[in-house]
């Protein structure tokens, strides 16, 4: 059967456009002055490619960006992150932090830096003082503009690394906390006095990496991984190739479903400092589930609880091994009880989705909106969902027949403006024409603002982020 995250908009695009003063439908609001960025999988088929079970994580990221300012689409443009040697090309998320532009992904491989124009620098500068290379999702503080993140690596055994990047993008704090196994730990969540740590039943599969070798080399393969996890006495390049192929042919992800790992919250304290620092997070167990991503989290003093919005999937990756099929996702508020040491959880909607996104202006603290994207079996469908979790309702904008969303971020109007006082931004396909556009909603009602009319196709990938400009 061909692999599905090879047809369709899943397919990689071959080139690299620019395009200069782009055709726009609507207004432009005349405050966006940045970029709006986004990454995902595009595997080079020019090499050869992948085969039937290339895992759509495991794709050579390739960067899609536009430039908007003085009211009008400035340019498009979309790179290839382009590694050093054999390491692995980010393809998960694009931010901006400390003037810096970088491509993430998880697992052990290290950012990348781009420039404004997209093109690929090298190593971020932080990179090397890291000790489980970095995430897919950090989180910033906006009290202190620090970037906040949990990472993890099949080579650290079971220890993932708190760590604190500062606003000139230096690593300022780290922190090794222990968990059950080797988790896939995708996300976590920020609050005023913690960070959340998700260790979920998705862990390392030494069988998946082994069984893909020649069979006489399979069994010393199982017995050497199982020696090094934990350990790495392997260098990072050869780590990578084995984690996860290289840029040119990659192999499976080696994460499955494990019906016999724990599912739990972790709460670490920010301010955990020492040798011992990891031992004060505080685990909650939950029921078996998976989350990719966090919508908020924060705290409520006056109940002494910690609440955590995040989209639940059921299970992932135990009969699909090619990206996330395992049934729809929801959005649910998980409710850590402090002094009771209990979690509870309430499921707020039943529509599929995913990606969801808030006012980062919140982050940590209490929200009210938050947006998502709607999903049709495991594809992306034309919905944009707006959730009010204080009334407790959702709105949903279609697109129409034939369109595909994204993730779509928020953008406030000025920095002092209302939560959901600003757009909505992210890449929408239109399958009968080929062609993809950058739409703008308003947060507020999700009607139509504008649309950026490129003159490719933007590949269905994951994060995208809006940058401002330095001023």
């Amino acid at each position: 059967m061909p692999n599905r995250y090879l047809a369709d908009n899943f397919a990689p695009v071959s080139e690299e456009l620019t395009a200069f003063d782009l055709e726009v439908t609507g207004t432009l609001p005349d405050h966006l002055d940045g970029r709006y960025l986004r990454i995902g999988p595009n595997p080079d088929l020019s090499a050869g490619g992948p085969g039937e079970d290339y895992h759509w994580f495991t794709g050579a990221g390739m960067v899609h960006g536009v430039r908007l300012g003085d009211g009008r689409a400035q340019w498009y443009r979309n790179r290839w992150v382009r590694p050093e040697g054999d390491e692995f090309a980010p393809n998960t998320n694009v931010v901006a932090h400390a003037g810096t532009t970088m491509a993430l992904v998880e697992a052990g491989s290290p950012p990348y830096e781009l420039t404004e124009e997209l093109d690929t620098v090298g190593r971020c500068g932080f990179a090397s003082d890291l000790v489980a290379g970095y995430t897919a999702h950090p989180h910033e503080d906006p009290a202190t503009g620090e970037l906040h993140a949990v990472s993890y690596s099949w080579t650290r055994g079971n220890r993932v690394a708190y760590s604190v990047l500062d606003t000139a993008g230096a690593v300022r704090h780290q922190v090794e906390v222990e968990v059950a196994g080797s988790p896939m730990m995708h996300d976590c969540a920020l609050t005023e006095h913690y960070v959340v740590i998700y260790d979920l039943p998705v862990t390392f599969d030494i069988d998946m990496v082994a069984g893909s070798l020649p069979r006489p080399l399979r069994l010393p393969a199982r017995l050497g991984l199982g020696r090094v996890i934990g350990r790495n006495p392997l260098s990072d390049r050869i780590v990578d190739r084995l984690a996860r192929g290289s840029n040119h042919a990659p192999s499976q992800m080696p994460y499955s479903w494990d019906d016999d790992y724990p599912a739990r919250i972790g709460l670490l304290p920010r301010a955990a400092t020492g040798p011992a620092a990891g031992s004060q997070v505080r685990w909650f167990d939950i029921d078996p589930c998976y989350v990719f991503h966090t919508l908020n989290a924060f705290e409520v003093p006056e109940t002494g609880e910690v609440v955590i919005d995040a989209v639940r999937h059921d299970r992932m990756f135990a009969t699909d091994f090619t990206g996330p099929n395992e049934g729809p996702a929801s959005l649910v508020r998980f409710t850590l009880d402090l002094a009771a040491g209990k979690a509870r959880e309430h499921r707020f909607d039943e529509h599929a989705q995913e990606f969801p996104r808030h006012d980062e202006r919140l982050t940590g603290q209490r929200h009210r909106y938050g947006y998502a994207a709607g999903i049709d079996v495991a594809v992306p469908g034309d919905r944009v969902l707006k959730h009010d979790t204080v009334a407790g309702t959702t709105q949903v904008r279609e697109l129409g027949a034939g369109k595909e969303v994204s993730e779509f971020c928020f953008v406030p109007s000025a920095a002092d403006s209302a939560e959901d006082d600003g757009v909505l931004m992210g890449y929408v396909h239109d399958r009968p024409s080929g062609r993809s556009e950058l739409r703008l909603l308003d947060a507020s009602t999700l009607e139509d603002v504008a649309s950026v009319h490129l003159p490719g196709r933007v590949p269905a990938g994951f994060h995208g982020n809006w940058a401002p400009a330095a001023g």
